[in-house]
Parts: structure tokens; C-alpha cells; sequence
């Protein structure tokens, strides 16, 4: 093994926010490598629902959802399921998530981050339409249905939040939900329309992203196993792999889920839980979807491609385990069954899970690290890192070439932890 010779800017994990920073940087001119353990876009970025979501700026830490969690937290196929175990970080990112669950800090929260979704979904659509990627983008907007006549009324009482943020809502009645979407079977309260979300196929996105990371001269190193993260007095030094050393003037952790085991070395606290989602890929049915939908009270996501067909979400914290929840799955399918005329398409073609990397606050780690000179960091992107690729890589391009950041990083800085 030998050592590489320095880039500009090493960024440490390929998918969807490594990848987006790197192709961000390269425009503005700087040599990228990327590090990937797997294959680029493997692993979150592969397999969830694809939409782009403005809509989904409310954070997943509120009153409801903790009292929600605690009615959940001994049935297996629940939208949200907590997996008990002696485990003292857990422990403390659900001290902290239940701290945050109020809705003045949601509230804070939601005014954070709305703004950085609403331009990235702008710099997606503009990046996909003047670099003619392959992604199947549709700008469709998204539906939020209900069939909870109470809990539809009382989730009109947010609407003036998205108002204040700048994001577009219509609210919907039964008929007229049935008539945008006659997929969905009677018996519907009503639905949210947000016409500025839209939709990908995230494999297909992440796949041209590194597409472009290497016409544009960046290097990506596939099935490359980061060792360790060496510093040298208040500098990254080098990044030890199974492959040699690699080093750059400027280091970026974009490793999702996988930040906190390689933090511990540089003594940063990075309260990251790996939020376990899934999803069913089928073939597409005959009565399919015209728009990508979260029916909301089983919390289950449907997206329809030309090429294919999604049932996916839900969120478990079981730690790092790889088992293929047989339950979580089904859960998927039943609660689709609630809501459309034709639930599955006639065939599978992928059982997947992947693991989102969930901070405490449902906010995103962004920006320089304290203490280190030459480490950005672009992780925590919970649900949401899709929607938030291109943003996230626009600001990395900031932090690192000196100029003003687009937006106020302090709500997203790593020290807010401690």
C-alpha cells in the first residue's frame, strides 16, 4: 500500500452528500477525491423514496412524536419503533430527542431548515436540467393524505407555518383528493398538495452524480475502508484505509450514519443514531399513482417512476443491524392496502433498507469542526438527504473556499452538542 498524493479536498463517504459536495467543488475549481467503503450511492442514497421535499421541513422531534413513540414502543410493526437495548448512546440521543420535543424548538428547528430545502430543490432541478441527468426528476409536487378526519383538522393548524417559510400548500377535501389522485380508494379525510416538491429515482440520481464527480476530473476510490483519521497537532494529517493513506488541504465527513465511529477518534461528540428505514420496489402496477404520496397515518411513502414503483419509510433504531425486518416490511404493504385500490405492483424487484443518520434536533451537522483547521463537516441529514444534497454541497463550496456562507451556519454547527 502507498500513499496518495494530496487532493484539494479528501471527502470521506460517496453517497448522495459526499457526491453532491464533490461535483460542487469541482466546479469551483478544486481536485476531489472521494472515499466509499461500498459502491458510490449504495447505501441510503440507493433505496428511499426519491421525493424532494420542502414540504418536510416540520422536524421529527415534537410533542406528537414522542407521545406517539411511547404508545409505540412495544409494537413491532409501528411507524416509528424504538429497539430497547443497554446501549449508553442511544440513551443519550433519546434524552436529547425527548429535550427537543417541544414546539417552540420545532418550531426554531423548522424555520432552520426550511430555507435551505426550498433552494435545494431549486439547485437540484437547475443542476439536473444543465448537466442532462438521468434521473427521471419529475416536478409533480407531492400529497399528504389522510384518512383521520381529526387528525387532518389538526394538522391544518401548521399551515401557516409553511405560509411564513415560503412553501406553497393547498389544502384538499375528500372529493377533490380523489379526483387529483384516483388511485386512492374512498374514505379519504382529505389531503395536502405541496406543489414545489418533486420526485427522483435515487439510485439513477446518485449514479449521475458520480458520473459527473468523474467527467469533471474527480477521482472516486470504491471499496475503500477508512482506518483511522490522523491528526497532527490541529490539523487532518492523513486518512488511513485499506487501500493506504489518503490526505487533502481540506477533509470532509460525509459518512451519514457511519460519522460517530470515526468522530470518536478526533474527540468530536456526534450524537448520530442510525435511523433504520425500508422500502419495497415493484414493477408498476396498473392503477398507478400519478403523484408521489405519504399516506400519513401508517407513515408510509409511494412513489411511481416509469421504471418502477415504491412503497417505503418508516423509521427503527435497532443500532447497525443488518437483518431484513420481515415485519417492518409488511407493515409497509398493509399500510398501503388502507389507502390505494391497487397496493403493490405485480412483481418485486427489490427488498431494501438503508440507515439515516438522526440527530437529536432532526437538523444537519454543517460546517467547520472546532479545533481543526482543515475538517468540514456535512453529516446528520436525517430523512432528508436527498433533498438537501445540493444545498449541503453549495455550502461546503463556501466554508471551504472562504467566501459567505448562503445561509447562518449556527444552527447547524457541530458544537451545539457540547
Amino acid at each position: 500500500m502507498t500513499n496518495r498524493p494530496a487532493s484539494d479536498v479528501l471527502i470521506l463517504g460517496g453517497g448522495v452528500i459526499g457526491l453532491a459536495c464533490a461535483v460542487s467543488l469541482l466546479d469551483a475549481g478544486r481536485s476531489v477525491t472521494v472515499l466509499e467503503q461500498g459502491t458510490a450511492g449504495c447505501a441510503a442514497s440507493h433505496g428511499n423514496c426519491g421525493t424532494l421535499t420542502p414540504s418536510h421541513s416540520a422536524p421529527l422531534a415534537t410533542p406528537d412524536a414522542l407521545r406517539h413513540a411511547i404508545g409505540w414502543l412495544f409494537k413491532a410493526d409501528a411507524p416509528l419503533r424504538i429497539r430497547l437495548r443497554p446501549d449508553p448512546a442511544l440513551l443519550r440521543w433519546l434524552l436529547g430527542f425527548a429535550s427537543n420535543c417541544t414546539w417552540s424548538t420545532a418550531v426554531r428547528a423548522a424555520d432552520a431548515k426550511a430555507p435551505l430545502l426550498v433552494r435545494s430543490r431549486a439547485l437540484i432541478e437547475d443542476l439536473i436540467r444543465r448537466e442532462n441527468l438521468d434521473c427521471e426528476f419529475a416536478a409533480t409536487g407531492t400529497l399528504n393524505v389522510y384518512r383521520d378526519a381529526a387528525g387532518f383538522e389538526r394538522a391544518q393548524s401548521m399551515l401557516g407555518r409553511f405560509a411564513e417559510v415560503g412553501i406553497p400548500v393547498e389544502t384538499l377535501d375528500a372529493a377533490t383528493t380523489l379526483a387529483r389522485e384516483p388511485a386512492l380508494k374512498p374514505g379519504v379525510a382529505g389531503a395536502f398538495f405541496h406543489p414545489g416538491d418533486a420526485q427522483l429515482r435515487p439510485d439513477r440520481y446518485v449514479a449521475e452524480l458520480a458520473r459527473l464527480v468523474r467527467a469533471k476530473g474527480g477521482v472516486i476510490e470504491e471499496g475503500t475502508c477508512v482506518g483511522a483519521i490522523v491528526r497532527e497537532g490541529t490539523r487532518i494529517a492523513r486518512v488511513a484505509t485499506d487501500r493506504g493513506d489518503f490526505s487533502g488541504r481540506e477533509v470532509v465527513i460525509a459518512l451519514g450514519a457511519w460519522t460517530p465511529q470515526f468522530a470518536r477518534a478526533l474527540d468530536l461528540r456526534i450524537p448520530i443514531q442510525p435511523g433504520k428505514g425500508y422500502s419495497i420496489t415493484y414493477t408498476r402496477p396498473s392503477e398507478c399513482p400519478c403523484l408521489p404520496m405519504t399516506l400519513k397515518e401508517p407513515s408510509v411513502c409511494v412513489t411511481a417512476w416509469k421504471s418502477g414503483y415504491r412503497l417505503g419509510s418508516t423509521m427503527e433504531f435497532a443500532g447497525y443491524d443488518r437483518t431484513l425486518n420481515r415485519t417492518r416490511l409488511d407493515a409497509l404493504r398493509r399500510g398501503a392496502a388502507l389507502f390505494l385500490r391497487e397496493p403493490e405492483g405485480p412483481a418485486v424487484v427489490e427488498e431494501w433498507y438503508g440507515w439515516r443518520p438522526m440527530t437529536p434536533d432532526d437538523l444537519p451537522m454543517l460546517g467547520r469542526v472546532p479545533r481543526t483547521d482543515n475538517l468540514v463537516m456535512a453529516s446528520g441529514h436525517g430523512m432528508l438527504g436527498v433533498t438537501m444534497s445540493a444545498v449541503t454541497g453549495l455550502l461546503v463550496r463556501e466554508v471551504i473556499t472562504g467566501r459567505p456562507t448562503s445561509f447562518d451556519l449556527a444552527p447547524f454547527s457541530v458544537a451545539r452538542f457540547g
